[in-house]
């Protein structure tokens, strides 16, 4: 591999020291990364690139048409069958190949032109939109359509997703990476707050084809996007020669250190349990509230208003911790038990909003810690068994909770959604507190009356 831009060793050395050599009473300790306070100002300050400027723009674009077409899909099944479950399937099958074959996908992006990667998984998606939008727009689609090519789509995922976390810091560099990784957030949970808003009303007016139809321009719009960045202004490492045993050699990487192992853990309980929420959604929907496809993107809306605000404050995180990463992911958990019992549709849709935000709190800050304690040669296998727990997980979560919401009810399911990786957070939490040797002092004295201290830098 070509040795890395001159900036990087700025970023990983750091890293390597909290999460690889510290001893275990250091592990749970803030990584050296932005220590001063962020003027508002510098929000968005990845966007100063050109290049990922461009990106993030065909990035915004794409990510509404997904979002269309991800709530047109989810409806159409639940109307074309009349089964949550089937909804659950649907979404299993489209999430199964990265669950299957994530490691390779991440050692092909190691392998490979990242842009030439996403510009073929791009091309392909657009003709597969296009086909389920015929198919629509003519009246002849079946489920089992729907089913064939969510399951193509999600083996086109494969090699996209890690391609794409990569691409990342090939176009900012290390310099500005976290804040990037916070930007594409910002851009996803934005377009997830137009674009259900925009399936809803299409559903209503014209039906799910159009849905597909806009997906299938999106996809060519960010194939130009790519066409037209500068090559010669991205952060371009050569490709890791192939060898044997490349991706054990990325699984024993990640094991290795607990900034990537234990979000990749907490990536797995909220993946199975809690990110196939648009099915339950749907459920509640239809089933609770009786607000037909209108309210179901206005509840996933509201998710994504929370989540909007997630990804603008991970943006001013000074510190990235693993503690704060697990319990993010504990809240979240706790959010989705309280929308399990809330009286009203009016309460459940603010916890909804709730539940974004801290949704949006832990993917970013694992995405980050994960991203930034790998080495560049490795991150696109580090990357995909990251995606593989993250997607691969609602392969397995998808079908559970449509059952449980189909056979028992949507409450039941939402509470198990919501109670699993709230007690998995709590756990992985006592377990860091006392490899850390942190215990929780009180102050009344001082401005914060509650504070985690080390009982070792005490002594």
């Amino acid at each position: 591999m070509a040795p890395p831009p001159p900036s990087s060793a700025s970023v990983t050395q750091p890293v390597i020291a909290a999460a690889g050599s510290a001893p275990p009473d250091n592990q749970t300790q803030p990584l050296a990364v932005v220590t001063e306070k962020l003027p508002w100002r510098h929000t968005f300050i990845s966007l100063k690139v050109p290049n990922f400027r461009i990106f993030a723009m065909g990035h915004f674009i794409a990510v509404i048409a997904i979002w269309m077409q991800r709530i047109a899909q989810d409806w159409l099944v639940l109307q074309l069958s009349g089964s949550v479950t089937a909804v659950g399937f649907t979404v299993a099958l489209q999430f199964m190949p990265s669950l299957v074959l994530g490691p390779w996908g991440g050692m092909i992006a190691d392998r490979f032109a990242k842009r030439k990667i996403l510009i073929l998984c791009q091309s392909v998606a657009a003709i597969l939109s296009a086909a389920l939008a015929v198919l629509a727009l003519t009246g002849v689609i079946m489920v089992w359509h729907v089913y064939v090519i969510a399951f193509v789509l999600g083996l086109v995922t494969v090699l996209d997703q890690p391609a794409r976390q990569v691409f990342v810091n090939e176009l900012v560099g290390p310099k500005y990476l976290r804040n990037a990784i916070s930007v594409n957030s910002t851009t996803f949970q934005l377009g997830g707050l137009i674009g259900p808003a925009i399936a809803g009303v299409l559903l209503t007016a014209v039906g799910a084809g159009w849905a597909f139809a806009a997906n299938a321009l999106a996809c060519c719009s960010t194939v130009t996007m790519l066409l037209l960045l500068r090559k010669d202004q991205l952060y371009v490492s050569a490709p890791t020669p192939k060898s044997k045993g490349m991706l054990r050699e990325g699984l024993r990487y990640a094991l290795s250190k607990p900034t990537i192992y234990w979000p990749w853990l907490m990536a797995g309980f909220i993946a199975v349990f809690a990110m196939s929420l648009p099915v339950l959604l749907a459920a509640f929907a239809d089933h609770v509230y009786q607000v037909g496809a209108g309210g179901y993107g206005l509840l996933n809306a509201l998710v994504a208003l929370g989540a909007l605000s997630g990804a603008v404050a991970s943006t001013r995180r000074r510190q990235l911790r693993l503690r704060s990463v697990v319990f993010c992911a504990g809240m979240y958990g706790l959010m989705l038990c309280l929308a399990a019992v809330a009286p009203s549709m009016v309460w459940f849709g603010a916890v909804m909003v709730l539940s974004g935000f801290w949704c949006l709190m832990f993917l970013t800050g694992s995405n980050q810690l994960v991203q930034v304690s790998s080495n560049m040669a490795i991150r696109g296998r580090v990357m995909s068994l990251y995606i593989m727990v993250l997607i691969g997980g609602q392969a397995l979560g998808g079908p559970m909770l449509g059952w449980i919401a189909e056979h028992v009810n949507p409450h039941a399911a939402l509470l198990v959604s919501g109670g699993v990786p709230a007690l998995a957070a709590l756990s992985v939490g006592a377990i860091l507190a006392r490899k850390g040797g942190l215990q929780l002092r009180m102050d009344l004295k001082g401005r914060r009356p509650l504070r985690i201290v080390s009982r070792h830098a005490r002594a």
